[in-house]
């Protein structure tokens, strides 16, 4: 059974007043009230981590947020490795939490995903919100909308139409929405540069760099191909050292992997990191590596540029968006791993280049802080209740 009280339906009220509907909010004339609902930590994964900044971060400028988690952890954990019941555990206590959440707002923001969790999880807050009356924004997000909307396109376009407002936090998927005729609203990710912070000044180790992954351990992700690149590199920088942060399900794969090449403590796994872990991670690293085959708009490559970390990434789905080739980051083709390899040695080899990837990336982040965020996503709610034309 899942768990209860706060580590199921976080509400404000918990740990101090929920903000009454009006209250000003950092200046501004009015604030609706709040509840998100999306993933939690674990796993650290970039939606888990959206939400709770979401969350943190409206809350720390006084909006009424409660919070109603999608993975509480399960008591008795046998049920969460078996398909089906684990499902009917979760929508169980999912649904009446969503439901009493709603007497207490005014907006719901949902983290919304492609595959089965759109069902679970999406498509019960859209048809209670409906029926309760109360406004609902379906925040999307997820590298393969494009071959999910294809096939169930239209099971899901009817209750996306039950949203007031789709939002997506890049052009890459307001292009794959265009062609099933979805109207789509783009608000970007939100980076904590209070967290992850420019370091100055950035540095490249030339003779024993760090090089980084932080992904978390599934095939979509292609870590395995960062661990090959990585062998091209020691082969040639034999100081070099390779951090991967992160857990998931391919974990004792690459451990095999490593252990198998040679490798030896040159690769490192200390598992899911806090983000103060995280954020210190970046500043030790000289170089982040993003070898996914599938992706979005990683927060990852976010967090690097904040931290004057130099990028190498894959050139796949919203990435191009992100970043631009040779001016932010070095982008290389999937499962290309001698790219991959190369991309590395050559900011390792090149001064300057490593310097200008770094303060362009630092400039190019500038439009996923909180202060350039925040606006848009006040100015949405309000738009969707009517309080602003």
């Amino acid at each position: 059974m899942p768990s209860a009280g706060k580590a199921v339906y976080e509400r404000q009220g918990e740990a101090g007043a929920i903000a009454d509907s009006g209250k000003k909010v950092s200046g501004d004339l009015r604030a609706p009230r709040l509840v998100v609902i999306g993933p939690i930590a674990p796993p650290a994964g970039g939606m888990a981590n959206q939400t709770r900044q979401l969350v943190e971060l409206w809350r720390a400028e006084g909006l009424g947020v409660d919070l109603v988690p999608v993975n509480p952890p399960y008591r008795a954990a046998w049920i969460g490795r078996v398909r089906g019941v684990r499902a009917v555990f979760r929508l169980l206590f999912y649904i009446p939490m969503v439901w009493r959440a709603l007497d207490r707002v005014d907006v719901v923001h949902i983290m919304a995903n492609s595959g089965w969790s759109w069902f679970l999880f999406v498509v019960p807050p859209l048809v209670l919100g409906r029926l309760r009356r109360v406004a609902c924004v379906v925040n999307y997000r997820g590298g393969c909308a494009g071959e999910f909307l294809d096939r169930f396109g239209w099971a899901v376009k009817p209750f996306m139409r039950c949203a007031d407002a789709i939002v997506v936090p890049s052009t890459f998927l307001r292009e794959i929405f265009s062609p099933h005729g979805i109207p789509v609203r783009i608000v970007p990710n939100i980076i904590d540069t209070e967290r992850f912070h420019w370091r100055e000044p950035p540095t490249i180790r030339p003779l024993n760099p760090r090089i980084v992954v932080t992904r978390h351990l599934e095939l979509i992700y292609d870590v395995a191909t960062a661990v090959r690149a990585f062998q091209l590199v020691h082969r040639q920088v034999p100081g070099a050292t390779l951090t991967i942060a992160g857990a998931g399900p391919e974990l004792s794969a690459l451990e095999q992997m490593v252990a198998e090449s040679g490798l030896g403590d040159a690769v490192t796994f200390p598992g899911s990191l806090s983000v103060k872990g995280m954020a210190e991670l970046y500043h030790s690293a000289d170089i982040m590596l993003n070898t996914s085959r599938v992706d979005n708009m990683p927060n990852s490559i976010l967090e690097a540029l904040a931290s004057g970390v130099p990028v190498v990434s894959t050139k796949v789905g919203g990435i191009p968006h992100m970043v631009r080739d040779k001016e932010t980051a070095l982008l290389i083709e999937p499962g290309d791993t001698e790219a991959a390899a190369a991309a590395v040695l050559r900011i390792l080899n090149d001064r300057a280049l490593a310097a200008g990837l770094a303060q362009r990336g630092r400039q190019a982040v500038a439009q996923y802080t909180w202060q350039a965020v925040r606006q848009q996503w006040l100015s949405l709610y309000r738009r969707v209740l009517g309080w602003e034309v």
